[in-house]
């Protein structure tokens, strides 16, 4: 398994990026805790829907998403909600869809995400057909779609997989491996020794990487990107991390692992690994760690109330994102809702 920093903080070979931009990644990863830990308070104050936490997956989503040029089409799921932002999904928009308002699933026309796909896989197809398009225009955008370990045993994983090796689309899958499906070990789900190995039946180059580390993922993911923008082809690289809380708030990991299991996992802390690099260098220090969780507090808090503010949704909003043209039966519908 590839990995460049240590969970000490020690370096196993030179940093692909300079430490100027390792603090500006270590500073999203710290928003990208902030929201996830502001979701979970706001689920239990039944102010959010059901929400997929993504604690100590920052480093496979910050890191994958600073890879991108800003025109790369991310398509990713419900546990992602770090890459969007990181891409340029506003973090009220996220806010929003988790309220159950349909109009958090449309980001700016500028920013290239699909909404976060609430369907395990299926989203896979979507990046495939992105990427393609983009080949067959002549554009160099790239697709990088993610998932998780459970979304490999759909079958949907292996049509895109396939499609896109056969046909050498600018895709990259990446497989942030958290050791569970819901409840499943990954080891219950697969005979493969490792995910990336599935690569090989596609002809497609695979990789096992260390998802706790951000330098790694940064740098194995972007050479993918280069490797599938100069056509390349796909790859699928697989990000071995771990899911601190619960699959959704509507789990209880405490019935299938152990307190154990969770302190070791503690211990590979993504961001406490970051921070230990960076203070080696004098990058670090409490002051500025208080003045950034302070400004990451303060940006989830705006996004929250900037979601709860938005006006109720009118009968353009509910019937005019579906269609193009509305079909005869939505349009008479639409004109009964709109003359009520």
């Amino acid at each position: 398994m590839d990995q460049i920093l240590t969970p000490e903080g020690e370096l196993l070979r030179d940093p692909p990026i300079r430490d100027d931009l390792i603090v500006r990644l270590y500073r999203a990863m710290v928003f990208a805790r902030q929201y996830d830990h502001k979701s979970v308070s706001l689920q239990r104050q039944g102010r959010l829907a059901t929400y997929a936490p993504f604690e100590g997956q920052e480093a496979a989503q910050i890191g994958a998403a600073a890879a991108l040029h800003p025109d790369d089409w991310l398509v990713a799921t419900y546990r992602d909600a770090a890459a969007m932002w990181a891409h340029g999904y506003p973090m009220d928009l996220l806010y929003l869809g988790r309220t159950g308002d349909e109009r958090g699933g449309a980001p700016p026309e500028d920013v290239p995400c699909l909404p976060p796909s609430i369907t395990v896989g299926g989203h896979m197809i979507h990046a495939v057909g992105i990427s393609w398009a983009a080949k067959l225009r002549g554009e160099r955008n790239v697709a990088l779609t993610m998932f998780g370990d459970g979304a490999t045993s759909e079958g949907d994983f292996h049509e895109a997989m396939n499609f896109a090796a056969v046909y050498q689309t600018p895709t990259v899958f990446l497989c942030q491996n958290n050791g569970y499906a819901i409840s499943l070990p990954v080891h219950e789900q697969t005979k493969a020794e490792h995910i990336s190995d599935k690569a090989i039946g596609y002809g497609m180059p695979g990789e096992t990487i260390d998802g706790n580390d951000l330098l790694v993922v940064y740098e194995r993911v972007l050479a993918a990107v280069n490797r599938a923008r100069t056509g390349g082809g796909p790859t699928l690289i697989e990000a071995v991390t771990y899911r601190m809380g619960p699959h959704t708030t509507n789990d209880d990991p405490g019935r299938y692992r152990s307190s154990a299991e969770e302190a070791e996992a503690r211990a590979k802390d993504p961001l406490e690994r970051i921070r230990r690099y960076l203070e080696s260098k004098n990058a670090w220090t409490e002051e500025w760690e208080a003045e950034v969780r302070a400004e990451a507090a303060s940006a989830a808090d705006e996004a929250i109330a900037a979601a709860e503010s938005v006006p109720k949704p009118t009968a353009d909003d509910l019937f005019g994102a579906v269609f193009a043209d509305a079909p005869p039966h939505i349009a008479e519908q639409w004109g009964w809702v709109s003359h009520e």
